[in-house]
This record gives C-alpha cells, structure tokens and sequence, in this order.
C-alpha cells in the first residue's frame, strides 16, 4: 500500500458521547500517534471569551480576541494539557458554564475558521489521530481514514453522567440528556460547518459496544488503510 511509510491523518467524527475523545487518545498512546483534541480548542476560545464577557453576536471584539489568543498543548506524563495565554487551563474547560456555550461558539464562523487554520497548521508532516464534528468533511477532507461513530442519546447520556460521577462532577441525568439532544440538534443543523458522515467514512453505532470493542473495530478498520506500529 502506498501510505504505509508516508504521513497520514486518522479523522474521527460524530456525535458527541459517542466515545470519540477516548478512542482517539487510546490510537494514539498505542500506536505513538500525535492526537489532537478539536473539542478542547474550542473550548479554550469559549472559556477566552467567558472571562472576557464577550457576546457571541459580537463579531469585532471576537475577531481581536482571537487576533491575540494563545492555544497550547503540551504532554505531560502521558497527559495532555492546555494552556490559555500561558495558563494551564485543563480543568476549567470542563466545566459546566463552558459545557453550557462550547456548542454555540463552535458555530460562530470566524471561531471555526481560525480553529481550522490551527488544527491543519498542528497537523502538517505527521502521523496524526483527529476527532471533532467535520474533520473527514471539512478540516481534512482528504485524510487517509475517516471514522463516524455515533450513538442513542439516551447511552450518550449515561456514559456522560458516570464520567462526571467519577470525577466528582454532580450534574443530574436528565439535564446531560437535555445537553446531549440539544448539542446534537445544534451539530447537525448547523450553517457552519454541520455534522455529517463523509460519503467514504466508516460508521459505526457504538449503542451496544464497549470501549475496547468500539477500538477493536476500528483499529482493523484503520490498518486497512494505513500501517500501525504494532
């Protein structure tokens, strides 16, 4: 196969809840792949303009705001973390008000076309693992392997609420479940950029599988198409 010693670019999009995140950093500890979490840049640029009580209809304060933002990831001890103009900031995109806007200022244009810019900027010359909403579709339309996972929202839901409980985040079912539809109505529906399935994307529905099956799976799927370091 052509692409067995060349650079690639795994794309993994769906919804969210689907184990996206999860899948993408186990691909890439495995197989010592650089893994680019989208979601978490969106999340910096959401919490930037959270501190900053920017508007979301304010497009001249955004566009400055992002003119002088700094993104940063950095791995440590297998972690990766993110840094916000130079402050660790991993913590703080979880948390709930950000949960609350992320959706929303993804969809703002400027804030996806520059996040773009980044992520493909990020991933030029490497073996490198991707998952957000349209990277098969608009970030790296050309990439080597496109994944789509998605799942029932109620299962969403459940995985999303058990992660919280584990990490000590007291949020109730039916209001991650009300999250969960709404993200994935906003995705789908969205003028910029909308979640979809890449016409030579491989979908899987991740309802009844675990993790380790969900990575079983696509792992074949992926060596299909690209050499791992097994």
């Amino acid at each position: 196969m052509e692409n067995l010693c060349k650079n690639y670019v795994i794309a993994i999009d769906g919804e969210a809840g689907t184990g996206k995140s999860t899948l993408a950093k186990s691909i890439a500890k495995k197989y010592k792949i650089v893994y680019m979490d989208t979601g978490a840049m969106y999340r910096c640029v959401t919490l930037e303009m959270l501190n900053n009580d920017i508007s979301m209809d304010d497009v001249e304060k955004i566009e400055k705001m992002l003119d002088d933002i700094k993104i940063e990831i950095r791995n440590d001890d297998d972690e990766d973390k993110f840094f916000l103009n130079g402050k660790d900031v991993t913590k703080k995109i979880r948390e709930q008000k950000v949960n609350d806007n992320v959706s929303q200022v993804s969809h703002i244009p400027i804030v996806r076309e520059r996040m773009v810019e980044l992520q493909r900027k990020l991933a030029n010359g490497k073996k490198i693992v991707m998952e957000g909403r349209d990277i098969g579709t608009n970030v790296f339309p050309n990439a080597q392997v496109k994944i789509y996972l998605t799942a029932s929202a109620h299962v969403k839901a459940k995985r999303r609420y058990e992660q919280n409980k584990e990490k000590g985040i007291n949020i109730p079912f039916e209001e991650i479940y009300n999250n969960v539809v709404f993200r994935d109505n906003n995705d789908k529906n969205s003028n910029v950029a909308p979640l979809k399935k890449a016409a030579d994307a491989f979908e899987l529905d991740t309802t009844n599988y675990t993790l380790d099956e969900v990575e079983n799976i696509v792992v074949n799927k992926i060596k299909e198409k690209v050499a791992l370091n097994d």
